[in-house]
C-alpha cells in the first residue's frame, strides 16, 4: 500500500495557494494509488518547537528537562518516521522572505538529523533515506524568479529545498510551480491554472 505524506506550512489558511495544490496533488495520488494512506502535517497548526540549546543539550545525551520538550523531541522523531514510511512526500512551500517559511526551517531542521537521515562517510555526507521514494513540492511565489528575472538571484527556496533534500537522499524532486501571484488577478489566475495543469498531468 502506498503511503503519502502530505505536509503544508503556509500560514494563510484557507487564502493559501500553496494548501489549494497540495490537496489537488494529494488527491491526484489518491488517485493514481488507490487506498493509499495518507500521513498529514499541519507545520501550522501543529507546530514543533525550533530547535534550541535544550532540544541540542538532550541530543548530546543530557536530561529531558520538560514534559513539553519532552512532548516535542517526541514529535520530531515522528517526522522522521514519516519520511521512512512515505513512498510520496507532498510539501506544500510558499515564498517567504526569499525562503521557505520557518514553519518548513523547523521541520527540516527535526529530519536533517546526523546519524538518522544522513551520516558522514569517507568521501562525504550520505543520505540514508531509501531510494525510489518521490517527492512532489508545490512552489507559490508572488514574484517571478525563473529564467531571466532580475530577481532570480534572490530564489534561496526551491534550490534550498533540493538541496537539502537531496542531502537526505531525497532526490527524485517535482516542483509544481505557481508564481508570479502578486501581479495581479490575471497573471495569478493563469499561474495557478498552469500549475493545476501539471498536477494533473503527473504520472505514478
Amino acid at each position: 500500500m502506498t503511503t503519502i505524506l502530505h505536509i503544508d506550512s503556509s500560514i494563510l489558511g484557507g487564502y493559501s495557494v500553496s494548501r489549494t495544490l497540495t490537496a489537488d496533488i494529494v488527491a491526484k495520488q489518491q488517485a493514481l494509488h488507490p487506498g493509499a494512506r495518507v500521513i498529514r502535517r499541519d507545520l501550522v497548526v501543529d507546530a514543533a518547537f525550533h530547535l534550541s540549546d535544550a532540544h541540542l543539550a538532550v541530543f548530546q545525551g543530557g536530561a529531558v528537562n520538560s514534559p513539553a520538550l519532552g512532548e516535542d523531541i517526541a514529535v520530531g522523531g515522528a517526522y522522521a518516521d514519516d519520511l521512512f514510511a512515505a513512498d510520496v512526500i507532498v510539501i506544500g512551500a510558499p515564498m517567504y522572505n526569499f525562503s521557505v517559511p520557518s514553519q518548513l526551517k523547523a521541520w527540516i531542521d527535526r529530519v536533517c538529523v546526523a546519524g538518522r537521515t544522513f551520516h558522514y562517510t569517507a568521501n562525504g555526507p550520505e543520505g540514508l533515506l531509501p531510494k525510489g521514494k518521490k517527492v512532489i513540492i508545490a512552489s507559490t511565489r508572488g514574484g517571478v524568479y525563473t529564467g531571466d528575472s532580475p530577481a532570480a538571484a534572490l530564489e534561496h527556496h526551491e534550490t534550498y529545498l533540493r538541496g537539502v533534500l537531496g542531502f537526505i537522499g531525497l532526490t527524485d524532486v517535482t516542483i509544481i510551480r505557481a508564481e508570479g501571484l502578486s501581479l495581479g488577478d490575471e497573471p495569478k489566475a493563469a499561474a495557478i491554472a498552469e500549475a493545476k495543469a501539471q498536477i494533473e498531468a503527473l504520472a505514478a
